[in-house]
């Protein structure tokens, strides 16, 4: 048994070590240089605000402009170069109407691509090519906007703009520092190097089995690793360790000390793409009962020129609104540059307000498992373990996390919490498989505990040692494993 064990410890090394290095070093780039993205407060302190001079046609109007004709699941009025716009959701389609004219928008061209990242951007740009997924566009967010054209901005961060080949926004930035170190970054951490080619059928899979096997590695590793090493007495040499080669020796104390941080990174570093949908939310919830209604002009009356001097005549210069059902009844959320929001009623009742009621959002949340009751509500007014905010470079960054946010949980089989951003009305879902695969991932993989988030530079310290330590594991596994095989 034992032979085996050191068979598949060595083999899956030599494979492997190489591999796991470069992993620890895009690892502690990350930490500082996240994948491109465009964060919310990027998006609106980039945008015009809207101006009633020439926003908007009616609701139904820019609706019927959408062929054939369909109910939309989100709606929002934005400005792109200049010009108000209604952009509709219709699952992970999205369709955009000239909120002036109520004329479709059916193609977004080179000349317009370049205006609207001129305009997002104060600069100077330039078209530099069209494509549909490249290495800094793997999101599958930006699905609905496929394909993006490339602007180049003339500015000093040699900025890149994609624009949505669909509504002709800007969706993503990637400036020459995000790109340049990303290509020993996230890049490499997430194994893009097999994506966009002929490795892309199999993109998830490599990462899934490559992640596996490296799991099995570390685990097999730190098993060798202490029935090797003398607890009670010592070898000839008078070391606890058999290994008189320095560089296996070196692999072994490295292996005792970093072994279990390297074998949980890599096992979470599993869990977080979902191997085998195993973290996929069991939780049936209808969205629609929350809203009420559909999107109709019975529902928002109000005309959206209107709505926008309602919001200037309370001091808030709207740069984009989203239309909002809840419990049946129509909302305008006006949004600032500085994502603060405000809130209007649709049917023009009532003065612009900064958000909605507890017992409002309680009252529309129910109706989403309408079976099951409410067996705990909080108002979380601190973030906690399940509901907090990371830095703008992180995976998550872009993600606003606003406080405070009402918590409701109910006595489903999953256990399933509904949060809802009272200054917003939208929630997110979280059942037990979801909270299971934050701890999985999220407290295992990248160290989201509050209490190193809250006090850095103690979470970068502690990171930085121990992928130091994991990275000096795996070189020196790879360099065994190397004159093992005669290689060096």
């Amino acid at each position: 048994m034992k032979r085996y064990l050191y068979l598949s410890h060595r083999w899956l090394g030599i494979i492997l070590c190489s591999f796991m290095a470069l992993w620890f070093v895009s690892g502690v780039v990350m930490m500082y240089v996240g994948y491109p993205k465009q964060t919310t407060q990027e998006r609106l302190s980039a945008i015009s605000p809207l101006s009633a001079d020439n926003c908007c046609v009616d609701f139904d109007l820019a609706l019927s402009a959408i062929s054939p004709k369909k109910t939309p699941d989100s709606v929002r009025i934005t400005t792109i170069a200049n010009s108000p716009r209604y952009i509709f959701g219709f699952g992970k389609q999205q369709l955009a109407v000239n909120a002036t004219t109520g004329v479709a928008i059916t193609a977004v061209s080179e000349k317009d691509a370049v205006l609207a990242a001129e305009r997002y951007s104060a600069a100077k740009g330039h078209f530099r090519e069209t494509v549909n997924e490249d290495a800094w566009t793997h999101s599958r967010a930006l699905d609905p906007h496929r394909p993006l054209h490339i602007v180049g901005i003339d500015d000093p961060e040699d900025t890149w703009l994609y624009v949505s080949g669909v509504t002709g926004e800007v969706v993503r930035d990637a400036n020459g520092t995000e790109r340049i170190w990303n290509w020993i970054g996230a890049w490499l951490h997430w194994l893009y190097p097999f994506r966009g080619n002929i490795f892309q059928s199999q993109a998830a899979n490599i990462v899934v089995y490559s992640s596996l096997a490296g799991s099995i590695l570390a685990l097999t590793g730190i098993v060798i690793g202490l029935l090797r090493w003398r607890f009670v007495g010592r070898y000839k040499s008078g070391s606890r360790s058999p290994y008189k080669q320095r560089m296996i020796r070196w692999h072994h104390l490295t292996g005792l000390i970093f072994g279990l941080t390297t074998f949980t990174w890599i096992l979470s570093g599993l869990f977080s793409v979902n191997p085998w949908k195993i973290f996929d939310s069991h939780s049936v919830i209808d969205s629609n009962a929350y809203k009420g209604a559909e999107f109709n002009a019975a529902v928002f009356q109000l005309p959206i020129k209107t709505a926008i001097a309602r919001f200037q005549a309370a001091n808030f210069e709207p740069v984009e609104i989203e239309l909002q059902l809840i419990n049946g009844k129509g909302y305008l959320i006006g949004y600032g540059r500085s994502e603060h929001t405000k809130i209007l009623a649709a049917d023009g009742s009532g003065a612009v307000f900064d958000q909605f009621d507890w017992q409002q959002l309680e009252l529309a949340a129910q109706k989403l498992l309408p079976n099951h009751a409410v067996i705990q509500k909080t108002i979380i007014d601190q973030y906690d373990y399940y509901y907090y905010a990371r830095a703008k470079h992180s995976m998550s960054g872009h993600l606003e996390k606003r406080l405070p946010i009402l918590r409701l949980e109910f006595d489903d089989p999953v256990q399933t919490w509904v949060q809802i951003d009272p200054y917003t009305g939208s929630f997110t879902k979280m059942d037990a498989y979801k909270r299971v695969s934050r701890f999985l991932f999220n407290f295992l993989h990248s160290w989201d505990w509050l209490v190193l988030l809250n006090n850095r530079p103690l979470w970068d310290l502690l990171l930085i040692f121990f992928s130091l330590g994991g990275f000096l594991l795996s070189v020196t596994g790879a360099i065994v494993g190397c004159r093992r095989l005669k290689v060096v």
